[in-house]
């Protein structure tokens, strides 16, 4: 990270390529985050839009470069969250994905299970899980960038732990009942 906190100061100073290089390295994570949060791409490319702007503009007031990726991710929550509160809540059949009912359907469909289970938390519960398990951010950081103690963190983290727990096993269970004599 090291590396990193070097570019923010060059990008600081007034260096363009060092912001453009900071953000296409962060872009791929950013992109997942901002998916799991607004799901289309419209939204996705607007909030990144938004982010980069500003990033850019404001950044000379980042006291502490080494923090660059929790503060950008902070801006791209608050801005995922701005589009939220800005359009009607709908979901096209055409975004819920189908299950292949191929050789592999079995691992498919426990995969699907996973990540319809995923989609359908709560959007402060599949924050946090996402800043967790895809985007590795300690539980101190992910604190930070959602400004929330953490224990409210390590609450969240478990009771999304559960309901994911439960809704995978109800689903498999479905699928899977049959009776035996």
């Amino acid at each position: 990270m090291h590396d990193m906190e070097l570019e923010v100061k060059g990008a600081q100073r007034g260096d363009r390529e060092a912001f453009i290089r900071l953000f296409r390295r962060l872009e791929p994570e950013l992109y997942r985050l901002a998916k799991s949060i607004v799901r289309r791409d419209e939204d996705i490319a607007d909030a990144f839009q938004e982010t980069t702007l500003k990033a850019y503009k404001s950044l000379a007031t980042l006291q502490k470069p080494k923090y660059f990726k929790t503060w950008v991710i902070r801006i791209l929550i608050n801005e995922c969250n701005q589009l939220l509160r800005n359009r009607v809540k709908t979901v096209a059949m055409a975004e819920v994905p189908e299950a292949s009912r191929s050789a592999g359907y079995y691992e498919d469909s426990h995969k699907l299970d996973l990540h319809e289970a995923l989609e359908s938390l709560d959007e402060s519960l599949r924050i946090v899980i996402h800043l967790f398990y895809f985007q590795d951010l300690p539980i101190k950081q992910i604190s930070g960038v959602l400004d929330i103690s953490e224990g409210a963190v390590r609450a969240r983290l478990h009771r999304a732990r559960g309901i994911l727990a439960d809704r995978v096993k109800h689903t498999r269970e479905g699928k899977l009942s049959y009776e035996t004599h």
